[in-house]
């Protein structure tokens, strides 16, 4: 596995939580639709997952939302799951239309989900661990 200097300069990082399986369910929707290996991932509970988020100026024990890591910024719940669909084969970019919605609506039903996301979609004893075919695309 690699760590987050080496990676996020080529590569977009998304870090998600690793014991939501809403979360675990959107990385392999992602790993599924991102054949060439576009983006890489790490855990919100790792190491690097922290230290990426830190080195953004946020709180990594205040995160309760994906984050995209991409050309030395960070993005935020709507903003990250569009920028991370638009990212990704298929249809899938066609999804930038919603950006025309404005950010506090669009942060409004993403935060009614992600105030949800356990309760509906349970959660792990721990974080997801990747098969040894994915294990480059995840931090440490």
């Amino acid at each position: 596995m690699k760590d987050s200097t080496t990676t996020t300069g080529t590569h977009p990082v998304i870090l998600f939580d690793g014991v939501c399986n809403l979360c675990n369910g959107f990385v392999q929707f992602v790993i599924q639709r991102d054949p060439e290996g576009h983006f890489q991932f790490a855990a919100l509970q790792s190491e690097s997952g922290r230290a990426l988020v830190k080195a953004h100026g946020l709180d990594p024990d205040r995160i309760d939302t994906v984050v995209l890591v991409e050309n030395g910024r960070a993005y935020l719940r709507s903003d990250a799951a569009l920028r991370i669909a638009s990212g990704l084969g298929g249809i899938w970019p066609l999804s930038q239309v919603f950006f025309i919605v404005p950010r506090f609506i669009r942060n409004r039903t993403y935060n009614f989900v992600a105030a949800r996301r356990y309760r509906w979609f349970g959660e792990k004893d721990q974080c997801m661990i990747p098969t040894p075919e994915l294990r480059s695309r995840f931090l440490t």
